[in-house]
């Protein structure tokens, strides 16, 4: 059978989701997002280099973090990315209480909310202009080509020249 290429837009915390369930057999999603989603069903075989970023830990500025962590202390943390920061602060023996927050992440510290805050760092400006600042990284995160892998088994002959492609471009 030979099908077309169909192009799709939808959210992309979504991405994973539609390429590892079968709707989609190619996506870009970010680290950020592949992280949180847990990555089954999918293969990850080039990181295109662009949305360079860090998944990084800030807090107030003047709050003794790294004390914190020494002493036990349980950290009220502020984020989005509830799965990979559990599984950050648990690796480190850390206890933490989530909070879920969408956007606006740099107010929780600010308002009392939150001792830190999780969360993707370009510059770093934000964080500096709400007297934050970042004292962990979490992981580097950057765009990547993800592909479905049942659909890389069955049409590998269709997908491989799509995927040397992102590749090739990917390259500097």
């Amino acid at each position: 059978e030979r099908r077309g290429v169909r192009l799709i837009v939808v959210r992309a915390s979504d991405v994973p989701t539609y390429v590892g369930n079968g709707a989609a057999e190619l996506g870009v999603a970010g680290g950020d997002v592949l992280a949180e989603h847990g990555g089954s069903g999918l293969y990850q075989p080039v990181d295109l280099g662009i949305a360079r970023c860090r998944m990084m830990v800030a807090t107030r500025r003047g709050y003794d973090y790294e004390a914190a962590v020494q002493q036990g202390a349980r950290l009220r943390v502020a984020t989005k990315y509830l799965q990979t920061t559990r599984q950050f602060f648990a690796a480190k023996g850390v206890h933490v209480d989530l909070i879920r927050l969408y956007g606006s992440m740099e107010l929780a510290p600010i308002m009392g909310l939150a001792d830190a805050i999780v969360d993707l760092v370009s510059t770093g400006k934000t964080l500096k202009a709400n007297q934050l600042v970042a004292v962990e990284e979490i992981m580097p995160v950057s765009a990547r080509l993800i592909v479905n892998q049942a659909a890389l088994k069955t049409r590998r002959a269709q997908l491989q020249p799509l995927i040397e492609a992102f590749a090739k471009a990917a390259r500097p």
